[in-house]
């Protein structure tokens, strides 16, 4: 009894949720959010776990947002914080930020411990998380004797760092006394806890400074532990040995890894030769993509982490005398993470509402709500409100009912806690777009009419054209949600004042916009492709028409690049004119037409030919220059002169003078700079700590001499590096770190030796010191342990041994892009017609993008055809947006459908989680044709018709519609005549046809939308003999013109056999007629050879091409053999032998003849004549 009542609440709650109002939105309008109520809103807080400086002033955040604004409290350690009686603590004005003075006395320890906010206005209170306040510790090592360490060769060994405990815990890296890292190899590596291990020990690992760093980022220290001495000592012969696990130790160990975090497995061996480790996961795979192995893939990592990544991992080090094995049986928990976080919601006066609080973890965290802050089962009582689990239902409203709400999902490894307001409003519509707002758009586009409005119960809208014109309806008006009337393709006629009218039970109001469609921008007359002689002119049209209210501006370019900055191009009104063409000028023209709404563009390509050649000159590329000469050195300058080479009949226009660096780049010449023609001396700037030498190449109208011999060399001074390294970027690869990366130096640019970088990066407004590090001459530095995706203000530094370059100007850079957090929501689409979709979705918060927003992508794909209820292979297609558009449209989908898509957001790290599948159906369409159409069975009077139903039907099939009219021997068309024939009908008997008679029919099919595109065919009804025959001795055979086309045809034949009877006569040879003629009845139609389609014996040796066959397939495509390759009937009623209208026979003597099938003749010529001789025989 007792579960049949739980079961009867459960269905009525889940009846009340679907006839639930949904919530208002309230516009982003300044104005607007001034004017209403609205309860407080955390918009700023400091981190959950917050580490601070102790040396700086402490400053946790707390903003929020409300009206009236809110007032603000905070709690230390769960009770009241009275910030009135602590003189080193202050509160912002119009905020509840909170500033700790600790750089005038105060002590950082002091102020450790739990602090809450709370916003409060007269409508709710917020609150923010548990702010947990620590200060950073950077402790120094504790001193402690190291002995020497004594090894013998090929044995393992390892040095413990054991840095300091700080808060947070220390980055460890080892370094010699020269600060220069120590090389790792598979061989020699820094474990997770910052131990040096060797897996063999090696002479050349003899040294006194080994050195742990331990640097403290927060503090900005490094402190260092004293140096441990190794030493090597060799014993003949070195023993090889199998592996052994340094780390972990045993067979077996526990992880356990919180969801999404990164999980880091390690295990370094020793051997030798040096071990190679190997990483499987028993009974399953590596997580493909989010897998890495990093140094000298000892440490397996594997990036956001879930559930399914718990298992056991097997770590496998093997060289050639065995192996060892260690098994790590990881665990992956979950700290609480949202599924449904609550929304705020605005309701009106008696409407229902619901907040929803779904989260996950493992364990599953519990939830809990709070209303204003305290436990909502000793809050005050609200009769519209009630508790069910994770869902509050609120029942007919009152304004009364407004407050914040609180939800807390914890678990033993974290909580999440969400304010939600509940605020209830009572106001008459509003329409926030201007009014007489003027749009414009090109004819045949679409014209988008706004009307954002706010109301409070959600106003109605309705658009009307004019100020007494009637509603707008009808399929060429799309109306959106948010109040938009939408015009899918404006015409000149929907130019126009619109009126859009807000109307709810408070009142209404109206605006008007208006609409102009201009007429779009065309070329009318394009520029064409030229070709032009060099030195000649040639001009390009571009003529436009536009709409007279636009102005139209006209840009040329060559080569989809300005053009040059030469008097030579002359561009006019409509024209471009290139006088004294040169070879340069060859390339691409475009004219492009740009208004304030629309842009054209029109190319044409210009070819330049050479003049005819002149032969009396012969030109070539001028002679080197020689003697080259250094004068005048300085420390940055000096200058060279030389002596030109003959210029073989074009006079030099440039010398080109390179330059080589003998101290960093030998045998490499470099463009230094050019001269004209007429100079033989240059003051050449130099660099400082370069080894120079020059050479000079003249340049004439042909083009390039041989380089000259090189100068002398001269080698500059040292000096500061003059410049810093360019193209700084700072692009993050992980989730948790920055890249620095820059273009180095060139070797000539340093200026001296000692080349180094001094890469120093700070978080962007946050007002952090910069932390600086100085590296060898490399063009990259990886920063760990940041923040994902923040900004950070980067700079790059050069130095050599003489001192700094100048000050580098700042950059900013990111760290690293992470996964996308959450789907786009409140997906709809809206179905314009059977073959078109437009989707829209609400834009994801910057915030949880964790990156670059690069757009959204739809996919989307058919489901099932409505028509034959039957699904198929699923083929998702993909569209993608870029930028951050909430809107798109679905082209080329199939009428009658059903459909579902889903979005998703996209960054450069990749796609985020896809948005609940939506799904949304097609209406119906016009058909394709039918499938095929046969017509059989003719007879004097009747033809039958066999149809497919079309191969898609894009609807439901109402009926078929089947016209068809005679065709006479001219070809004229008789009366037409339309049938209906039901749907469910495949066959049809058409009956009192006209006898001997050729049909021509059109079918299609219709659906409730229209008529779908028509299949044709012909067919003849047989005719009658008797009558045919009559007529046909009617008639004065002579005198037709098949009869005298036949005629020609036997005296053709018997022409070419007296010609080849001559011939062989004179060869002497027999000519074998006779037995020919007692062989075949009839010698003017022989049959053809099968092999090579050649007249038997009559036919010349020497010539076996086929004749070509003049006859048509059947449209069923069917070709039968008779038993008779000669019959004239052959040739009688089929398609493969006729006479023209003239009466010459075009059928083809053949050994194969193609036959019409008995079932019909689907032949589109006349009925043949030849019928008629059938009757005399």
């Amino acid at each position: 009894m007792m579960k049949k009542s739980i079961s009867a609440s459960k269905a009525s709650l889940v009846l009340f949720l679907c006839q639930m109002i949904f919530a208002l939105d309230v516009p982003l309008d300044s104005k607007l959010l001034e004017e209403l109520s609205q309860p407080p809103t955390i918009t700023q807080q400091s981190p959950k776990d917050y580490i601070v400086d102790p040396r700086e002033n402490i400053v946790i955040q707390c903003e929020a947002k409300g009206k009236p604004p809110p007032s603000f409290s905070w709690t230390r350690n769960g009770t009241h914080f009275d910030i009135d009686k602590d003189a080193q603590v202050t509160m912002k004005p119009n905020s509840g930020t909170l500033v700790i003075n600790i750089m005038n006395g105060g002590k950082a320890e002091a102020y450790e411990g739990v602090y809450q906010c709370t916003a409060r206005n007269e409508r709710g209170a917020a609150i923010s998380n548990n702010i947990v306040i620590r200060p950073s510790r950077s402790p120094l090592w504790t001193k402690e004797k190291l002995e020497p360490n004594q090894v013998r060769e090929g044995d393992s060994l390892v040095l413990h760092c054991r840095p300091p405990v700080g808060l947070p815990p220390p980055i460890i890296f080892w370094m010699d006394n020269a600060f220069q890292r120590l090389p790792q190899s598979e061989r020699v590596s820094q474990g997770l806890n910052g131990d040096l291990y060797f897996s063999n020990v090696q002479p050349e690992d003899t040294r006194e400074d080994y050195i742990c760093y331990a640097r403290f980022n927060h503090t900005q220290t490094i402190q260092q532990k004293q140096p441990i001495s190794v030493k090597v000592f060799s014993m003949k012969p070195v023993t090889e040995r199998q592996p052994i696990l340094l780390t972990p130790t045993g067979s077996t160990s526990t992880k356990v890894e919180l969801r999404g975090n990164v999980l880091l497995l390690e295990c370094i061996a020793a051997g030798l030769p040096t071990p190679v480790i190997r990483w499987i996961k028993e009974g399953g795979e590596l997580p493909a993509n989010r897998t890495f192995f990093e140094n000298f893939k000892k440490t397996l990592k594997i990036i956001d982490v879930s559930e399914a990544d718990s298992g056991n991992y097997k770590c496998i080090a093997r060289n050639i005398l065995g192996s060892a094995h260690h098994v790590i049986s990881v665990t992956v928990k979950a700290a609480p993470y949202w599924i449904t976080a609550p929304r705020n919601l605005v309701l009106s006066p008696g409407e229902d509402g619901t907040l929803i609080c779904r989260a996950n973890g493992n364990p599953k965290p519990n939830i809990s709500w709070l209303a204003n802050g305290v436990p909502i089962a000793i809050a005050p009582e609200d009769p519209s409100r009630k508790v069910d689990g994770d869902t509050i239902i609120f029942s007919h409203v009152q304004e009364r009912s407004s407050a914040v709400y609180q939800c807390n999902a914890s678990n033993e490894y974290g909580y999440l806690l969400a304010n939600a307001f509940v605020n209830v409003l009572a106001e008459p519509p509003r329409i926030l777009t201007p009014a007489n707002k003027l749009y414009q758009v090109i004819a045949d586009s679409p014209a988008l009419l706004d009307c954002a409005y706010f109301g409070s119960p959600k106003p109605e809208i309705e658009w009307f054209k004019g100020v007494k014109g009637s509603i707008l309806r009808g399929d060429e008006y799309v109306f959106h949600d948010n109040g938009t009337l939408e015009i899918p393709v404006a015409q000149k006629d929907s130019t126009g004042t619109y009126t859009c009218v807000a109307r709810n039970e408070l009142g209404k109001i109206q605006n008007e916009v208006r609409l102009e469609v201009k007429d779009p921008t065309m070329i009318i007359k394009q520029p064409e492709y030229k070709v032009i002689q060099r030195y000649g002119q040639v001009s390009f049209e571009c003529i436009i028409k536009h709409d007279f209210t636009l102005l139209p501006t006209v840009i040329w370019l060559k080569d989809n690049d300005e053009l040059p900055d030469d008097e030579r191009f002359l561009v006019g009104k409509d024209n471009l004119t290139i006088m004294n063409v040169t070879d340069k000028d060859d390339g691409t023209y475009t004219c492009i037409v740009n208004t304030t709404l629309d842009s054209v563009s029109a190319s044409a390509v210009l070819t330049v030919v050479a003049a005819p050649p002149t032969p009396a000159i012969i030109y070539a590329q001028p002679n080197p220059p020689f003697d080259l000469e250094l004068t005048g050195q300085l420390e940055r300058s000096v200058e060279l002169s030389w002596i030109p080479g003959d210029e073989n009949n074009s006079p030099i226009t440039n010398f080109v003078i390179e330059y080589e660096d003998g101290l960093h780049e030998p045998g490499v010449w470099h463009y230094q700079t050019e001269v004209p023609g007429t100079q033989t001396t240059v003051q050449l700037k130099l660099s400082p700590y370069v080894n120079y030498s020059f050479r000079v190449i003249a340049v004439n109208e042909i083009g390039r001499s041989q380089p000259s011999e090189p100068s002398e060399q001269y080698l500059t001074k040292s000096a500061n590096p003059d410049e810093n390294p360019s193209n700084v970027q700072g692009i993050g690869s992980e989730p948790d770190n920055l890249v620095i990366t820059w273009e180095s130096l060139k070797g000539f640019q340093s200026n001296g030796p000692g080349l180094q970088y001094k890469v120093s990066w700070r978080q962007k407004d946050v007002d952090d010191e910069w932390t600086s590090v100085i590296v060898a001459n490399v063009s990259k530095y990886i920063v760990s342990g940041t923040p994902t995706f923040v900004p950070y203000e980067i700079k790059v530094q050069a130095l050599n041994d003489l001192g700094y370059a100048p000050e580098p100007s700042e950059v900013i850079g990111h760290s690293g892009e992470d996964l996308p957090m959450v789907a786009p929501g409140n997906v709809q689409v809206h179905v314009i017609n059977s073959t078109l979709a437009k989707v829209h979705w609400d834009p994801v918060p910057l915030k949880t993008v964790r990156g670059h927003l690069q757009g959204y992508k739809v996919y989307y794909w058919k489901v099932q055809s409505l028509s034959r209820r039957s699904r198929r292979h699923v083929e998702k297609k993909i569209l993608t947006f870029r930028g951050n558009k909430t809107f798109g449209m679905l082209p080329g989908l199939e009428p009658f459908s059903s459909y579902k898509l889903n979005v998703r957001v996209v960054n450069g790290k990749g796609e985020g989680p896809a948005s609940p599948d939506k799904v949304f159906k097609t209406p119906e369409g016009v058909p394709s044709s039918p499938s095929f159409l046969k017509i059989t069975n003719p007879t004097l009077d009747s033809l039958t018709l066999e149809w497919g139903s079309p191969t898609h039907p894009n609807g439901v099939l109402t009926s078929y519609i089947l016209k068809f009219q005679p065709i006479n021997n001219t070809h004229e068309l008789g009366p037409l005549v339309e049938i209906r024939i039901p749907a469910n009908e495949s066959s049809l008997i058409l009956k009192n046809l006209n006898y001997s008679t050729r049909y021509k029919f059109y079918f299609n099919a219709q659906t409730s939308v229209g008529s779908g595109s028509q299949i044709t065919e012909e067919a003849v009804t047989i005719m009658d003999e008797g009558k045919m025959a009559m007529a046909s001795r009617q008639v004065d055979i002579a005198t037709q013109g098949w009869f005298i086309g036949l005629m020609c045809a036997v005296a053709l034949l018997i022409l070419i056999l007296l010609i080849v009877c001559f011939i062989r006569r004179n060869k002497g040879g027999k000519y074998p007629v006779k037995e020919k003629e007692d062989a075949h009845a009839d010698p003017e139609i022989q049959p053809m050879k099968e092999d090579d389609g050649t007249f038997g014996e009559y036919s010349d040796a020497e010539d076996h091409k086929p004749l070509k066959k003049g006859s048509r397939t059947p449209s069923d495509r069917t070709v039968k053999k008779e038993d008779s390759d000669d019959s004239l009937v052959d040739y009688g009623e089929g398609v493969n032998g006729q006479f023209n209208e003239d009466g010459s026979f075009i059928g083809q003597y053949s050994g194969k003849k193609e036959k019409e099938p008995a079932e019909g003749n689907e032949s589109s010529e006349a009925p043949s004549p030849v019928n008629a001789m059938n009757s005399f025989v």
